[in-house]
């Protein structure tokens, strides 16, 4: 039996990885939790689960966790309270728990970057679903995976299909991924994009955008950040990024399609030009399940993929008016260094501040790419953690400031 720990239990990737462990519950049981604000949730998940270590990311949470677990053990009589931790530091120590054989890591953004490297410098095996950890730490991330031996297995569905594939070559070893070396004989990686909420919208009619078309997904079932980053195409740019650092391919192998059923996840092309891809129906379930149980596959009672079902399938370029964001992360891809560093936190920043209604849709890759061009005389080629989390602030700091002084006067 695997032993996990779950990292944003509460969020998207942290439920559904849950719900795998409730359908196999003799082959993965959960140790840590870690969660943001939902306590209702995460109270629930704690009786039913039972796990020794519990995070909360904000430590003035804590007090009412701990009173509300009580009350819940006096009621029911319910196994002793887990050790109760909160804020990074507690983040870091459910990361590490001693008894976890694999940490998922469903943490949303760069908040998600330090509990990920105390994972990995604790040697444990990791199911990444944050991406932010190799778009913005990833010459940080690649030579501790290298000192600690940890494993990293890709969650997203994109780049587990990438792995997947793979796994069909004499290259399957994970130990290849995000070593920064190029993986043998693969040529070109197409990663597949639904084209998010606009994907029929001619760019013109963008400038009506709202927050709630933005954030009506046609296929997926996400968080509010990644549907927005789906409507901009910078879910798929930021895919680039996290691909060049796991199969070690140049930006000019990797390449993104709009494919608007979203059944085929990714594909890879290899050296004798042959295609593989690795088809399913839009659910996270399946790639999440692949890095619990590889290098096994285990057999599900799930809805199987029919084709007769689905029709056909469809692939067009993307547009690249429509979708400025995703050249500016190829661009910020290619300088390396710090600046996807700021380009994620760029567009963290951005999206939130969009959520909130407080500049419009099509502002958003106006203040990233305003931000990545005040850091370019700053860009550090080399750089540490601290340079990382640095720049991280330094870049949301600004975008902050870029929309009070040049862009909120237009929307009053």
């Amino acid at each position: 039996m695997k032993a996990i720990s779950v990292l944003g239990s509460t969020g998207s990737i942290g439920t559904q990885t849950l719900e795998i462990v409730d359908d196999f519950p003799e082959r993965f049981r959960v140790v840590a939790l870690s969660a943001g604000r939902n306590l209702d949730l995460l109270v629930r998940q704690i009786e039913r689960y039972q796990p020794e270590a519990v995070a909360l990311a904000d430590p003035a949470l804590l007090p009412e966790l701990q009173q509300r677990l009580a009350a819940l053990a006096t009621e029911t009589a319910a196994a002793p309270l887990p050790v109760l931790l909160a804020g990074p530091e507690g983040l870091c120590a459910v990361a590490a728990w001693a008894s976890a054989d694999l940490v998922v890591t469903g943490i949303v953004g760069c908040a998600g970057l330090l509990p990920t490297l105390a994972a990995i410098e604790a040697g444990k095996d990791l199911a990444l679903a944050n991406k932010e950890t190799l778009i913005a730490a990833g010459p940080v991330v690649l030579p501790a995976l290298k000192r600690s031996g940890s494993r990293l297995l890709p969650a997203d569905s994109e780049h587990s299909a990438i792995f997947q594939c793979l796994q069909g070559t004499p290259w399957a070893d994970s130990a290849r991924l995000s070593t920064g070396i190029p993986t043998p004989g693969l040529r070109r990686i197409q990663l597949t994009a639904s084209g998010g909420a606009f994907r029929d919208w001619a760019a013109a009619d963008l400038v009506n955008a709202t927050v709630a078309d933005a954030t009506s997904h046609p296929n997926w079932s996400m968080g509010r950040k990644i549907t927005v980053d789906s409507a901009t195409l910078m879910n798929k740019g930021l895919e680039v990024i996290e691909a060049h650092y796991l199969f070690g391919l140049d930006y000019d192998h990797i390449e993104i399609v709009i494919h608007p059923q979203s059944i085929i996840h990714s594909l890879v092309e290899l050296a004798d030009s042959s295609v593989l891809a690795q088809l399913g129906w839009p659910d996270m379930k399946l790639p999440i399940l692949y890095c619990l149980s590889w290098p096994e596959r285990l057999e599900t009672p799930w809805r199987r993929l029919d084709l007769t079902e689905v029709g056909q399938l469809n692939f067009r370029a993307p547009d690249r008016a429509k979708y400025p964001c995703m050249e500016l992360a190829y661009a910020a891809g290619r300088a390396g260094g710090t600046m996807p560093a700021v380009m994620n936190a760029a567009n963290e920043q951005a999206v939130a501040l969009f959520l909130e209604e407080q500049i419009h849709f099509l502002d958003i890759p106006k203040l990233i790419e305003r931000t990545c061009d005040r850091h370019r005389q700053d860009l550090r080629p080399d750089p540490s953690l601290e340079d990382v989390l640095a720049v991280d602030a330094w870049a949301r700091q600004a975008v902050v400031e870029l929309s009070q002084q040049a862009l909120q006067p237009t929307h009053r």
